[in-house]
């Protein structure tokens, strides 16, 4: 591409599919040849056979020769593996259908929200997810 000449926008997408994908398929590879030390069940092909899928494809996944499967997938995924399904969707680059649902109800305030908390410290983060589970308006 010559120099200057802005990316479009579908190439963008490509190159940021492209950028989560190894990330996720490398994560997944590592947690499960880590169990898979201690307990044959977690080879690639038992896996793959719980969580519904072909092999080949779990192995494209790990991989990152193919983009990380839907979040059905990914959540029978992180069941298996015993991982925390938000983390796996957010390796992922996505988003689940629950929490687009509570944005959706109130997409400013969540915008904000979320805006303002991007730079804040893990600490301060844990501070506003107990007071708001715990009630403390």
């Amino acid at each position: 591409m010559p120099a200057g000449r802005p990316r479009s926008p579908r190439a963008t997408r490509r190159r940021s599919l492209r950028a989560s994908q190894p990330r996720f398929g490398t994560y997944i590879r590592e947690v499960r040849e880590s169990l898979r030390k201690t307990d044959r069940r977690f080879s690639l092909r038992q896996v793959a056979q719980r969580i519904d899928v072909q092999p080949a494809y779990l192995s494209e996944v790990e991989r990152g020769n193919v983009a990380p499967p839907s979040e059905a997938t990914i959540r029978q995924l992180a069941k298996d593996l015993g991982e925390d399904p938000d983390v796996l969707l957010a390796l992922a680059g996505k988003v689940s259908k629950d929490l687009q649902e509570v944005i959706r109800r109130r997409p400013k305030l969540f915008g904000e929200l979320l805006r303002s908390l991007r730079a804040a410290p893990n600490h301060a983060v844990l501070r506003v997810v107990r007071e708001v589970r715990d009630g403390k308006w």
